[in-house]
């Protein structure tokens, strides 16, 4: 089982030129280990490249990724994160997203799927990475 980030499914779904190539080979790697999944959060990002939710779906169906419910730890988990990160002096910038998905994978223990390792391992250190340095 695989969480799968927003940045990965965008770089698919909009043939990103410089990862596209990178983030399939990624995905079809992840799904020959187990289910592919995303979250509400992720589904809300990656969304934007559809019209309307039916053709979303259908897409998200193509490549096999399932809509996961997150249990209540996640959202409490990724608040905590988000506070440490703004005590270090982080800024507002739209990172709750990020720290909601981290938490999601630090609770269900799976491996996460993303381009941006980054803030992940800075404040989910136990989460196992699948990322362009990782790999």
């Amino acid at each position: 089982m695989t969480l799968i980030d927003s940045n990965v499914l965008l770089d698919i779904f909009g043939r990103d030129p410089n990862w596209w190539q990178w983030s399939l080979a990624q995905l079809k790697n992840a799904s020959r280990r187990g289910p592919l999944y995303i979250n509400d959060i992720i589904y809300a990002e990656t969304s934007i490249r559809f019209p309307d939710a039916a053709m979303f779906d259908d897409a998200l169906d193509e490549i096999s990724v399932i809509l996961a419910t997150v249990p209540r730890m996640v959202p409490f988990l990724a608040g905590k994160a988000f506070a440490r990160y703004r005590e270090a002096g982080g800024v507002r910038n739209s990172v709750l997203p990020d720290f909601f998905i981290g938490a999601h994978a630090e609770v269900e223990r799976l491996p996460l799927l993303t381009r941006d390792a980054r803030r992940y391992r800075n404040y989910f250190p136990n989460v196992t990475l699948i990322a362009p340095d990782e790999v």
